[in-house]
């Protein structure tokens, strides 16, 4: 089995842009045969671990948004060699400008079909660190296109710091749209995204995705990554102290 050691080397211009605007897609991350493993792996243990039992209807607009699972590198030695991979990490590494990452958590972020839309946020609000250099690698594990949930990007929203103190909700999609509809923020997404590409974004990334109006499962697997020597900083919501 692949242990994903071999790392892939980024253009000068790719380091650049993903400085520049907040966020990278960089294809072909997993090969097709990686891919076969890792993800029965990880659709296996998120089925294992989902703890979400309610119907969609039941739940809010945060639960209706995707199932989540954390931490799944903990419960399968499968899992475990896909989040702790050096390829994975390198490239982390290299868009922050870094020498070393540590990882900060795995999470399985699955859209069911009819699932709501995950209203804008910025993933540094959930984390009591004292640096900006985090990144949320967003992979895929099926061909994905807009209709089932695109990760959706504000170019450049990283440079405005923490917009607002805000969890995923009504509140933070109504008043962060307002924010980057008043800054005149270009928006960006890709069109379509290969099972195994993956798109990288700074924690103070503005994003969002529209829900899942397929019959498909969207499967996505993400890794959180922060720079070596960052501290724990003094928390600033509930999430944060509970981390």
């Amino acid at each position: 089995m692949s242990q994903l050691d071999e790392t892939i080397s980024l253009t000068e211009r790719q380091t650049h842009n993903f400085r520049s605007d907040g966020h990278a897609l960089i294809r072909g991350v997993l090969t097709g045969d990686e891919l076969i493993v890792y993800r029965k792996a990880i659709v296996d243990a998120a089925a294992r671990h989902n703890t979400e039992k309610r119907s969609i209807q039941e739940r809010d607009t945060y639960g209706k948004a995707f199932l989540q699972i954390m931490n799944l590198w903990e419960v399968d030695e499968i899992v475990k060699r896909f989040t702790l991979a050096k390829r994975f990490a390198r490239l982390a590494a290299d868009l922050l400008g870094v020498s070393n990452v540590r990882l900060y958590h795995d999470q399985a972020l699955f859209k069911e079909p009819g699932g709501g839309p995950t209203p804008w946020h910025q993933d540094q609000y959930y984390w009591p660190l004292d640096t900006a250099n985090c990144v949320t690698m967003w992979m895929p594990l099926v061909d994905i296109s807009v209709e089932m949930g695109m990760l959706t990007f504000a170019t450049g929203s990283h440079k405005h710091g923490l917009v607002e103190n805000l969890d995923i909700s009504d509140e933070s999609e109504e008043r962060l749209n307002a924010y980057v509809r008043d800054h005149r923020m270009l928006i960006s997404r890709p069109e379509v995204m290969q099972a195994g590409d993956a798109t990288f974004h700074y924690g103070l990334t503005l994003h969002q995705a529209p829900g899942n109006g397929t019959s498909t499962m969207r499967e996505v697997m993400t890794i959180i990554y922060f720079a070596d020597g960052a501290r724990v900083s003094h928390p600033n919501n509930v999430h944060q102290e509970a981390d």
